[in-house]
């Protein structure tokens, strides 16, 4: 039996991922830390998500480039055509260190061995019209709609966010959107940096948290301090907002007691939770049963003090049990298309509301779990209005005991307590909204996009 053509290990793990994707099994973040990409060695699991996450940022500009040179096809490509096709232009238009033949002639044997022979021609012919018009070009981004195609994002995302935060603000979080995510991670001491640096690792101090550390180059997951929980990777904008919310105590000069974290996985959130408030009991709600168990495991140290339930956040039965409630909700993930691109190519105007309505209900209950005089800190990762100043809007209008109170003094206190670095507490003072949210849009800060809103409920 003639043995098949070898394929590159990252290119074929890249293909599977891909695939797996486009056919909605998983997320690109789940299955780059599955086995089969765990197994690959170092440079090919670089490469290989490289591929992934690079395929899927530039996909829309990707797919319009292709479709001027699939003139003569008229049906529509299997998607494993597709990802082959998409694989080999993105290698040849962004990757200068990958020589073309290799793009192309892997590219057109994924195509042979995903079971279509019969489009290897095509792949092949189109690939090498790809490689002789040279690298992608830039594109205007005068308009909405220009920019939209320049930058891969949907037209109707970006036409958004040009009508609510303007077009130069649009083009940033546009930009942001296809880079790569900073690496940040979070330390538990100074020792524990110390530690990093010396297993070779290259940190850089963090735009606003003094606790966090941008990684440079090495390997984190390798260190004895990421294994044992004294580093965690964790976004600098997420750590903020558990700061936020773990800051009651020392605004009010009174201890937190209960504390609710009604959508807690993965945990980053609740540990730092745990760890600003050490006398204070946590229950950390979460609505999968797998996320559960994840949960339960990062929590461990904290066992003792720290509940994790399986239970859904609109149906808490908890009233006026808690001091603080955060309520981080799922929300759509628009603030975090660099880290997730492919968010964009599956979410559509009509999700919207429908994340409205549920985050509008854990909201609700957050908002009953908590005492008269307590907080609930509301939070997404979402700039769309809908899930944010909308919700909170909806929700106290609902509620005529409750209030919305501004986070300025928060900020303060975290600034006095050195939590935050001088240049971080002014930027976050500039990203309060008129009514003391808190803003964060991708490309004005190195995180990112979140929205936080603190309410208050009195009586």
């Amino acid at each position: 039996m003639t043995a098949l053509p070898a394929i590159s290990p990252a290119r074929k793990a890249a293909f599977d991922v891909l695939l797996a994707i486009e056919r909605g099994k998983a997320h690109a973040d789940d299955l780059l830390r599955a086995r089969a990409v765990d197994a690959l060695s170092p440079a090919d699991r670089h490469l290989a998500t490289t591929l992934v996450l690079g395929v899927l940022r530039w996909q829309i500009l990707l797919d319009a480039q292709l479709k001027l040179l699939l003139t003569k096809t008229t049906k529509k490509l299997d998607p494993e055509v597709s990802i082959a096709l998409r694989m080999g232009a993105f290698q040849l238009r962004f990757l200068d260190r990958i020589p073309a033949h290799a793009a192309i002639d892997e590219c057109v044997e994924l195509t042979k061995q995903s079971g279509h022979r019969f489009a290897s021609g095509l792949v092949n012919a189109v690939l090498r019209k790809v490689a002789a018009a040279g690298p992608a070009v830039n594109l205007s981004e005068e308009t909405a709609g220009e920019l939209a195609l320049a930058q891969a994002h949907p037209a109707w995302l970006v036409e958004r966010w040009t009508r609510f935060y303007g077009l130069e603000a649009a083009r940033a979080i546009c930009r942001h959107g296809q880079a790569q995510a900073a690496r940040t991670i979070r330390l538990a001491n100074p020792a524990a940096e110390t530690e990093m640096l010396a297993s070779g690792m290259s940190l850089e101090s963090a735009a606003i948290l003094t606790a966090t550390r941008y990684v440079i180059s090495g390997d984190i997951t390798a260190t004895a301090a990421f294994r044992v929980g004294r580093v965690r990777i964790q976004d600098e904008g997420s750590q903020l907002i558990a700061e936020l919310a773990a800051s009651h105590s020392d605004i009010l000069n009174q201890k937190v007691k209960k504390i609710l974290d009604a959508c807690a996985a993965p945990g980053g959130k609740t540990l730092i939770l745990a760890e600003r408030n050490p006398e204070a009991r946590i229950l950390a709600c979460e609505s999968s049963q797998r996320r559960l168990a994840e949960l339960n495991g990062r929590l461990a140290a904290h066992a003792a003090r720290v509940e994790c339930r399986l239970a859904d956040a609109t149906t808490l039965n908890e009233d006026s049990a808690f001091d603080l409630v955060l309520a981080d909700v799922p929300c759509s993930g628009t603030g975090t298309l660099g880290r997730n691109p492919e968010i964009r190519h599956r979410l559509r105007p009509e999700d919207l509301p429908r994340q409205a309505e549920r985050q509008r209900a854990i909201h609700s209950a957050a908002l009953r779990a908590v005492h008269p005089g307590g907080h609930v800190v509301y939070s997404t990762c979402s700039l769309e209005p809908e899930e944010n100043e909308q919700v909170v809007a909806a929700v106290l209008a609902d509620n005529q005991s409750a209030r919305q109170v501004s986070l300025g003094p928060r900020i303060e206190g975290l600034a006095q307590s050195g939590i935050l670095t001088a240049s971080g507490a002014a930027q976050l003072r500039d990203c309060l909204t008129p009514d003391g949210a808190l803003r964060l849009l991708p490309g004005a800060l190195p995180t990112d996009g979140f929205y936080v809103a603190l309410i208050e409920k009195t009586a």
